[in-house]
């Protein structure tokens, strides 16, 4: 049985992200580049993913922009994935969600943690507004429909403020 995908759903652009970037595999593929992975072989030895698995992740994450395919060795030719401009703008995505995991367990249970490179202090990331720099994550901030949304959209958020850039 086929179901009906809602306009809104395919225009959000939080259904878009999740469909590029939302499954477990892809996330874990990126938290490696992060970490300095660009080989292949690094991936799957890190994951412990099957190649075809690993092979399709990359390539769509290649034809999406946010990988660059460069071989590095030309006998037998072999690349390497480095993380575009656009990738890298993934790097606070995956922060808070480390961020929020590590928010549901105790300092002791915490098997990876985000610290400050020179100090090693550990770092408690939030999202804040770069105009402002108020906190984006309690009730004064909430989503609207933007100038390009359709109709379904705009219904399902009338009554907000209409977008004004600053």
């Amino acid at each position: 049985m086929t179901e009906k995908v809602r306009l809104e759903d395919r225009e959000c652009p939080l259904s878009a992200t999740l469909a590029l970037v939302g499954d477990w595999w892809t996330l874990l593929v990126l938290h490696d580049a992060f970490d300095g992975n660009t080989r292949f072989d690094e991936f799957q030895e890190n994951l412990g993913v099957s190649s075809s698995l690993l092979a399709g992740r990359l390539k769509r994450l290649v034809e999406a922009g946010i990988f660059e395919r460069r071989p590095y060795q030309t006998k037998p030719v072999r690349h390497e994935y480095v993380l575009t401009e656009l990738g890298r703008t993934l790097r606070p995505v995956i922060v808070a969600l480390a961020a929020w995991g590590n928010s549901r367990l105790q300092p002791g249970a915490r098997s990876m943690v985000l610290v400050d490179a020179d100090t090693g202090v550990e770092a408690e990331p939030v999202l804040v507004d770069r105009i402002s720099g108020r906190r984006v994550d309690g009730p004064d901030f909430v989503f609207t429909a933007g100038p390009a949304a359709s109709k379904p959209f705009r219904d399902r958020y009338a009554g907000r403020p209409t977008p004004v850039r600053a």
